[in-house]
């Protein structure tokens, strides 16, 4: 029998969260606790959202969101973004995922948020379409290319946009465990991460300069570096610039950007008007 509890913040129990994503993801360094509590207690749109299942004392699998605002139809709504899942692999098996997800998001939606979106890979975007009633909306696009973005088309109104702020864009570049660039473009800046790859940045999205000014904490591996940039931008004029989608061969498992409605009133986004950054997610 597993005991399910609301995500507890104090220090201790974020010591605990820690331990358990660190133990099924070693790799992520990223991950201390430090970083749990920038993302969990520190966030300005709200502190997560999540569930905890215990075996006795024991911590057998933890899941979180994060909220979120986002433009939705011109509206401005409060949602709740998927971000860290781990069950120890003594307890894998138990269906714990899923009963974690379910009581998460009835716990958001009495907290008044409206929806749920992420990014799942390859191997965990069946379960959130199968089992917890997910869209997939679509395919994160991979692109490299040189210098600024292109221009958006000014006729382009996204349907679906997180919507950042001087304070959220301070608090989501004020990740204790990253260093980002950020470039000034006249009235607009480039927030770019390394990627750990000689020669190659992350560019991560474009912001009005007023909410991002300029600053350089990342180190650039090389003075004109070749950009990676995810997402989704219909509206972003690629085809006549320097940035070329990235081959299938040389793509990791593809990133696909789910919505769950928790409203019962909108059950899906419209897949055509849809804007999504890496800084939405935690890609860097």
């Amino acid at each position: 029998m597993y005991d399910l509890r609301k995500l507890d913040l104090s220090e201790a129990s974020l010591l605990d969260d820690h331990r358990l994503l660190r133990e099924v993801f070693p790799a992520a360094t990223h991950i201390t606790p430090a970083y749990l509590s920038w993302q969990y207690v520190l966030n300005p749109v709200g502190q997560a959202v999540g569930f905890n299942a215990f075996a006795g004392q024991t911590l057998a699998a933890h899941y979180v969101t994060l909220p979120v605002r986002a433009r939705v139809d011109g509206r401005l709504e409060r949602g709740v973004l998927s971000l860290n899942t781990a069950t120890h692999p003594d307890h894998q098996g138990k269906k714990l995922f899923t009963r974690l997800a379910e009581a998460t998001y009835e716990e958001a939606a009495a907290q008044g948020y409206s929806f749920v979106i992420g990014v799942a890979n390859a191997n965990s975007t069946p379960g959130f379409t199968r089992k917890l009633g997910f869209q997939l909306l679509a395919p994160l696009e991979a692109r490299l290319g040189v210098g600024p973005l292109p221009p958006l088309d000014e006729t382009f109104t996204p349907g679906f946009e997180v919507s950042w702020d001087l304070t959220t864009l301070a608090w989501r570049l004020g990740n204790p465990s990253r260093a980002y660039r950020v470039r000034m473009h006249g009235p607009s800046s480039q927030v770019e991460a390394s990627t750990g790859r000689y020669g190659i940045q992350a560019l991560l999205g474009e912001f009005p300069s007023a909410l991002c000014p300029a600053r350089g904490d990342g180190a650039l591996p090389v003075l004109n570096p070749v950009r990676l940039w995810l997402g989704l931008e219909p509206g972003r004029r690629f085809s006549r610039s320097l940035y070329q989608t990235l081959p299938e061969r040389l793509r990791p498992s593809p990133l696909n950007l789910i919505y769950r409605d928790l409203t019962g009133k909108r059950p899906s986004l419209d897949v055509t008007r849809l804007r999504f950054r890496a800084l939405d997610f935690d890609a860097y």
